[in-house]
């Protein structure tokens, strides 16, 4: 997400200095009949201004191929998980770990504690390991659904019979929120995914937990 951003930022810069330049020829052609003998028939600066967006597209192109490589790709992931949709919950394995699995399902109104988001809070988080890359394995058991963390910037497809993959790196301790995001019937808002990224040891811990449990 963080790429994602830095991206936007460049891309934005572009296309405001493209939209300043363009203002700019057309308060001239307005308002100088000099700049309409300038612009008009002028095949050296119809020449010039083929060549130069050509050469702006390249400048945008090059990172955006490389951030959707980088997007794509999961080299040597440290975990795996498989996230599958259901109606209407997601349930979690995490099958490096002897096979841990559990379902999270949205906390209701009423049983929230002070602090929880309403509609995105769930009775049990998918935590991961900070500053680790993670493979997440997305399906579905029954019908569409989308598995999407905006502040991940993560959408992906869960779809029956399928495996869609997606990875995560992520930097900052903390709870990331999301839903389905397809509209997979009346409930698909009612499918919160809780994210919960924790240092090294904390997720140690929380696997041994987990182990004890089952």
């Amino acid at each position: 997400m963080e790429e994602l951003i830095n991206f936007h930022d460049y891309s934005l810069a572009i296309i405001f200095a493209i939209a300043v330049l363009v203002f700019y020829a057309l308060i001239l052609l307005v308002i100088s009949p000099f700049s309409n003998r300038l612009f008009l028939q002028n095949n050296e600066l119809e020449t010039i201004w083929t060549i130069i967006p050509a050469i702006v597209l390249i400048f945008m192109a090059s990172p955006s191929l490389q951030l959707l490589y980088l997007m794509d790709e999961v080299n040597n992931p440290y975990l795996t998980i498989k996230a599958i949709g259901h109606q209407w919950y997601w349930s979690y394995e995490y099958t490096d770990y002897n096979d841990i699995e559990f379902e999270a399902y949205m906390v209701h109104t009423e049983d929230l504690i002070n602090g929880q988001p309403r509609l995105l809070e769930t009775d049990n988080h998918m935590v991961i390991p900070l500053n680790n890359p993670i493979r997440v394995l997305v399906s579905s058991t029954d019908v569409l659904h989308s598995w999407a963390i905006p502040s991940l910037g993560i959408k992906i497809d869960a779809i029956p019979g399928r495996l869609n993959q997606t990875s995560l790196f992520i930097n900052q301790a903390g709870l990331y929120y999301g839903q389905c995001s397809e509209i997979c019937g009346a409930n698909h808002s009612f499918m919160p995914i809780v994210i919960e990224a924790v240092p090294y040891n904390t997720f140690n811990n929380w696997i041994s937990t987990q182990d004890t449990e089952d």
